[in-house]
């Protein structure tokens, strides 16, 4: 059964970082690197820890500690923009949309290969019911061409051939790239919350 949950557990985090081809594992959202997947490593490897060194860090929250401060130096505009891409990711992915899901992620990602998160997302929704709550939603990096945003999700995943559950909570910084005038998903860093 611990085999089943851990099955469960790489597929849902290689979903929610993306799959990085080998140009892109350096520092990207990715857990199929072939790290071992204990607790959380699978999870927290392509998320950086800020107290290295703060102007070599991507993404813009520390592994440690709750507090998240939100960006100050994004036009209202903006602001809204972002909050509507980040609405869509989210819920065209709980309502297995996968046509909306795609036009929401970047056509050039950073992160993960175009191709692969479509063919990934196809085969999630065909054998597990995922949803994914987010709470704490906060814009915490901003420049004109990219924005970092900030969610503690809640996800709850059930395979559908077996009925196995598994509930997770972690923090989840969503990388945007401005695209054609839009915001769409260039990359995403999850960070499991230690196992209870």
């Amino acid at each position: 059964m611990n085999y089943k949950y851990m099955m469960i557990l790489t597929l849902l985090s290689i979903l929610l970082s993306g799959c990085a081809s080998e140009e892109n594992r350096e520092g990207a959202g990715s857990v199929s690197d072939g790290e071992s997947s204990s607790e959380n490593s699978a999870l927290e490897h392509g998320v950086k820890d800020q107290k290295q060194d703060q102007a070599q860090s991507d993404v813009g929250f520390e592994m440690a500690g709750t507090e998240i401060e939100e960006a100050q130096n994004v036009p209202a505009d903006e602001k809204k923009a972002i909050l509507a891409s980040f609405n869509t990711y989210m819920t065209s992915f709980n309502e297995e949309d996968i046509e909306e899901y795609m036009s929401i992620i970047a056509t050039e990602p950073e992160g993960f290969d175009y191709n692969e998160e479509e063919a990934t997302v196809v085969k999630t929704f065909k054998e597990y019911d995922v949803k994914r709550t987010a709470e704490d939603v906060t814009v915490i990096k901003y420049d004109e061409n990219q924005a970092q945003v900030f969610a503690s999700l809640a996800i709850s995943l059930e395979q559908v051939s077996t009925g196995a559950k598994l509930d997770r909570t972690g923090r989840q910084v969503t990388v945007f790239a401005k695209e054609e005038g839009d915001w769409r998903v260039s990359s995403v860093y999850f960070i499991g919350d230690a196992a209870e």
